[in-house]
């Protein structure tokens, strides 16, 4: 059986024989708070590499997420990722409005405490998609974008691997913390996105060096920070799968940060700041599988290619560190390998075609790119009326 992130029932109510564990659940409510840092740590990162013309636009896409996807995962999207299943696919209408949840235990922690943590993972995703179409996307169809897209896809994609009753939870795939449902999808989406939306008005004749590197590395750092609280929190307990998790989230992100200053190094000649901070965390649907050496090992993989993460799981995993995942090739289980490829097919199709639809509807009835002036001008001082310097 997959591990124990977000494997909610369909409807939760106070067990009698459950005990609140204040430790557990300062554990989750802590990690919910790491993460939610990951939103002004995103907006740094992307911000200081865009052009200081649409700094405040970058800030703007990734702030404004961080709203209104609350809002939408209370009134229906924690019910359509975690209400009862229909046919595996898609929850109901259970918790709309997180009704029911309020009193309720899942377990040693409160229901309420659960609901904390997804939703602030998801928040900061459609923010992510951004790196995808910057200084070049107006933000009204952004906003469109992102709603829909986070209701289309993440919603039902959470459901299929973590809720109960999704089938590819049912299947067996292993995915500790958003490895195939948060990381596979933004990453195939924000592929779609730069392909419709086109390049950058110059580019590759003009460079477009970050302007400010130093807000950039500032974000990586607390990026870094945040995904202690997204990988280790999805333990949903202050145990020893979590202390498994949050080493092996530093190990690898160390790992990926050295392997992909080595390769720019050979490649270029110089190690770079901005090469350091770009090291991918594909640890995080193994994080709670596979032991601190493994860790090492996805990590220096992930630094030259990203996908590996979810594919190296059914490698590395263990159930004797983790006795809620399964074994993986290397500990004598031959299938993971073929349950993970189908979750990492289906997914990656899946989040292409509604993403790629939902681009092209919202490009022909509202346009999604810029007017050459607005770009020149700036997104920051075209779309919202401000700049992010007064010099």
């Amino acid at each position: 059986m997959p591990g124990p992130l977000l494997l909610l029932p369909s409807i939760a109510h106070a067990d009698p024989a459950s005990a609140l564990d204040t430790g557990d659940t300062a554990w989750l409510l802590v990690s919910s708070a790491f993460v939610l840092l990951m939103t002004p740590g995103l907006a740094l990162f992307y911000g200081g590499m865009v052009r200081k013309r649409n700094v405040l636009s970058t800030f703007m896409f990734v702030h404004f997420a961080l709203a209104i996807i609350t809002v939408q995962w209370v009134l229906i999207g924690y019910s359509l990722a975690f209400g009862r299943s229909h046919a595996g696919l898609i929850g109901g209408f259970d918790f709309v409005g997180l009704r029911g949840l309020v009193g309720a235990l899942h377990g040693t922690v409160p229901h309420l405490s659960l609901h904390g943590l997804p939703d602030e993972v998801r928040d900061h995703h459609p923010g992510a998609h951004r790196r995808a179409f910057v200084e070049r996307m107006r933000f009204t169809p952004y906003v469109v974008f992102a709603l829909a897209w986070t209701t289309l896809v993440y919603d039902p994609v959470a459901h299929w691997a973590w809720a109960e009753g999704g089938w590819l939870l049912r299947l067996g795939l292993l995915d500790f913390a958003g490895g195939t449902v948060v990381h596979l999808t933004v990453g195939i989406a924000a592929l779609l996105c730069a392909l419709v939306i086109g390049k950058r008005r110059g580019y590759p004749r003009e460079k477009h060096p970050p302007h400010n590197l130093t807000m950039t590395v500032i974000g990586g750092g607390l990026l870094w920070f945040g995904w202690f609280g997204f990988n280790a929190g999805s333990a949903l307990s202050a145990n020893a799968v979590a202390a498994l998790a949050f080493v092996t989230t530093h190990v690898s992100a160390a790992s990926a940060a050295l392997a992909w200053v080595i390769v720019e190094w050979w490649h270029r000649g110089k190690p770079t700041m901005l090469g350091f901070v770009s090291g991918l965390v594909a640890i995080t649907p193994a994080a709670g599988y596979v032991s601190p050496a493994a860790s090492l090992l996805i990590g220096a993989a992930a630094g030259v290619g990203g996908i590996l993460g979810a594919l190296l799981t059914a490698v590395f995993a263990q159930k004797s560190l983790n006795p809620g995942g399964a074994d993986g090739l290397l500990a004598g289980n031959a299938a993971q390998p073929g349950k993970q490829f189908i979750g990492v097919g289906v997914v990656g199709a899946y989040s292409a075609i509604v993403t790629y639809a939902l681009l092209k509807l919202i490009d022909r009835t509202m346009g999604l790119r810029s007017a050459k002036d607005d770009e020149l001008e700036g997104l920051g001082s075209s779309q919202h009326g401000e700049s992010g310097y007064v010099m």
